[in-house]
């Protein structure tokens, strides 16, 4: 009879062991206790205790607790119970427990299950342990006598676990080229008092600030100008090594407040702000999270953008001891321990020099720039503005006192990233993807014509005007399709929306830009971003819209430098990226920057040569929309204007297109810019495409705007055409 029970039991063993990833070899080897013969109708022990060992693994102490014995109950109470596994888990950095039963010893009244568990943690790696389960018949079902070394053997008696964590630096963050974004570093905090800045040193100490700091001369100056006389004004921040390099000339102003601190640091007030993102403390709601995930509590996590994203990179792994500490608050032993590992380092897509005169671009407009290398989908350069300093979020600023709490509640959201999270109406740069979609229909060719009118009166109901009637001048008369496009002819672009509608279908053209990109995301890493909205026209006269980029369309301005991008590259969608490769400290490679293809556009190579000549014509054709502003320009350009009519009275200005200038050294680039509410796309957009082409090919600006007096000091500006 003993025979045939082991024969049963090591069948029990067989089937119980294999649950959550024990296999029936891990049993122990010590010889299996002899079964008593269970004669009443109590449920399978053994399925009782993988039900406990199940709400442990999903952390459900609360149900464990309901399935103690009323002797357990009376000597827990059920807060502390939850309050026991939960500390247990946070010290051991759990995330899962692989369990199984060894051995089921089983009595009329009593049973004893013996258990094994593979605690899964993220510092320590794998821990096993082999425990054994009381349970107690109790009305009719098995209840746990439950004592705290069923959670680990060495805690028994009352025993508990303590966690000491050292993390290592945070990672660093580059540009492609290695240089420098975000580091943690020594810095110099920099302010004025107004009142006791002198005279005859003013122009001298604003231009030490401005070539310290990146701040143009005259935003400096105005950023303290209207202060109280006896007001500290914060400037910005220099790093320990950057103020030394001055420090013999700073000292002999007046006025100049400095104040060294340490913490992360951000070159150039905010090298690419709203990508690259900052540091927060863990809040108190996160603490149990946080330390489960093997943080010690006191560090700043990534709060936005990069520094979220690459949190697990930057973080590195710290230096852990695991220790059993006796009830009275001594220490025991130590149970386990882990050696630190240094965190990796980000380089971006970015090149430095070349973002931070993106984001001068774009100084007193509120807007976005997009810059991708045509060909690939590298993110060159990205601005949001306003923008912001993240080193006003790292307390240990003396600045962040001053600039903190007004950042947080400024109305024009300079953390918020135009460029992939704002949506706007597209206009006349839609008349691109309207183009395609025509051509591509076989109702038209590039020598189609169409009589460009001052307005547009073919719809019964409607009337809409062209660009030449609002601004007094004259019709632009018979055009082909090709100029249609360089004279961006609202009446030529109203009929295909409507003509398309009729022939081809109501979705047609909105099809076609979803094929373009629209209406998605567009995949990038470690930024938020809106997709948008492309919706089928449902009448007539929402189509008639459609086709000049109007009605209820919304575009990202990343989505638009994607998708001229692959006009310029022969029709080749690329996912866009930010991060050009990530590497361990010792320079290993980790990932690497790969072009990753989204989309074939739906266009012949004939339907894209006739877009390249209408974007040529834009600014190279006398009669082009935007020819005036690129007089001189030495780069070939294919681009269009576009201004979006907006529900206030200010449309959004638009510029967007790509080069061609097949330099080996400085690969081909596609721009898309928006100003909002600013104006004519040809008069405001077009000119900040033109600094951007230039700051990428010579490394610099040498053409004012037609608003500016010199670089950054603005005049009041005229507007232009289309």
């Amino acid at each position: 009879m003993n025979k045939i029970w082991r024969v049963i039991l090591v069948a029990i063993v067989l089937l119980t062991a294999c649950s959550n990833g024990i296999s029936p070899t891990e049993k122990p080897s010590e010889s299996l206790p002899t079964p008593v013969i269970q004669t009443t109708s109590l449920p399978d022990a053994s399925a009782t205790a993988l039900e406990f060992l199940e709400k442990w693994n999903s952390a459900d102490y609360a149900g464990m607790y309901q399935m103690l014995a009323p002797t357990s109950r009376d000597a827990i109470t059920e807060e502390d119970f939850i309050k026991t596994y939960s500390d247990a888990a946070i010290n051991l950095t759990l995330t899962e427990i692989e369990y199984g039963v060894l051995t089921a010893l089983i009595n009329p009244t009593s049973a004893k299950i013996g258990y094994q568990v593979n605690f899964k943690t993220r510092l320590f790696g794998d821990l096993q342990r082999q425990m054994e389960m009381n349970l107690v018949a109790v009305n009719g079902s098995w209840q746990v006598q439950w004592e705290s070394g069923m959670i680990l053997p060495e805690l028994s008696g009352g025993k508990k676990l303590a966690l000491q964590v050292t993390q290592p630096a945070r990672g660093e963050i580059y540009d492609r080229n290695g240089n420098i974004i975000a580091t943690n570093t020594d810095a110099v905090s920099l302010g004025v008092v107004r009142g006791q800045i002198s005279d005859s040193q003013e122009e001298s100490l604003v231009v030490q600030l401005s070539e310290m700091t990146g701040i143009p001369r005259n935003m400096i100056i105005d950023l303290y100008e209207n202060s109280d006389a006896e007001a500290y004004t914060a400037i910005g921040e220099v790093s320990k090594e950057g103020y030394d390099k001055r420090a013999a000339t700073l000292e002999q102003f007046s006025g100049l407040v400095v104040n060294e601190y340490s913490s992360r640091y951000y070159y150039n007030g905010g090298i690419a702000p709203q990508v690259t993102g900052y540091l927060r403390y863990i809040f108190p709601e996160e603490y149990d999270e946080y330390r489960r995930m093997g943080y010690a509590g006191d560090e700043k996590i990534g709060a936005s953008g990069l520094e979220k994203w690459g949190e697990d990179y930057l973080k590195g792994k710290p230096a852990a001891e695991l220790y059993v500490v006796n009830p009275d608050g001594t220490y025991s032993t130590r149970l386990e321990n882990s050696d630190p590992q240094a965190a990796d380092i980000i380089y971006t897509t970015f090149d430095k020099d070349f973002q931070l005169l993106v984001q001068k671009a774009l100084y007193g407009f509120t807007g976005a720039i997009v810059v991708l290398e045509r060909d690939t989908g590298r993110v060159l350069a990205m601005a949001s503005s306003p923008g912001y300093d993240p080193n006003a979020f790292q307390s240990e600023n003396y600045n962040s006192q001053y600039v903190l709490n007004d950042l947080l509640n400024d109305e024009d959201t300079p953390m918020w990233n135009r460029a992939t999270q704002s949506a706007y109406p597209l206009g006349s740069v839609f008349k691109l993807i309207t183009m395609a979609a025509a051509l591509e229909s076989g109702l038209y060719t590039p020598d189609s014509i169409y009589e460009c009118t001052s307005q547009y009166t073919e719809l019964p109901g409607f009337v809409g005007n062209d660009w030449t009637y609002d601004k007094e001048l004259p019709p632009s008369g018979t055009l082909t399709l090709v100029d249609g496009l360089m004279r961006s002819c609202n009446p030529w672009f109203y009929h295909l929306g409507l003509d398309l509608y009729r022939q081809k279908g109501a979705t047609y053209l909105s099809d076609f830009a979803r094929e373009f990109g629209l209406g998605e995301a567009t995949g990038i890493e470690a930024v938020a971003e809106e997709v948008g909205s492309i919706n089928d026209p449902t009448t007539e006269g929402a189509a008639v819209q459609m086709g000049i980029g109007q009605g209820d369309m919304l575009v990202t301005p990343l989505q638009v430098a994607s998708f001229v991008a692959a006009i310029g590259n022969g029709g080749t969608l690329y996912r866009p990226q930010i991060i050009e490769k990530i590497t361990t400290i010792d320079g290993e490679i980790i990932e690497e920057f790969t072009p990753e293809v989204r989309n074939q556009l739906p266009v012949s190579q004939e339907t894209l040569d006739a877009i390249w000549q209408g974007m040529y014509k834009v600014v190279r054709d006398e009669r082009g929309t935007a020819y005036r502003r690129f007089i001189g320009m030495q780069t070939t350009i294919y681009a269009k204007t576009g201004t979006a009519t907006t529900s206030v009275e200010d449309p959004h200005s638009w510029f967007a297109g790509f080069t061609d200038s097949n330099n080996p050294e400085k690969p081909d680039i596609a721009v898309a810019v928006i100003a909002e509410y600013a104006g004519d796309g040809s008069a405001i957009a077009a000119p900040i495409f033109r600094r951007v082409i230039e700051a990428y090919f010579t490394g610099d600006i040498y053409t004012t705007y037609p608003w500016e007096q010199t670089f950054y000091l603005t005049k009041t500006p005229t507007t232009e055409g289309e």
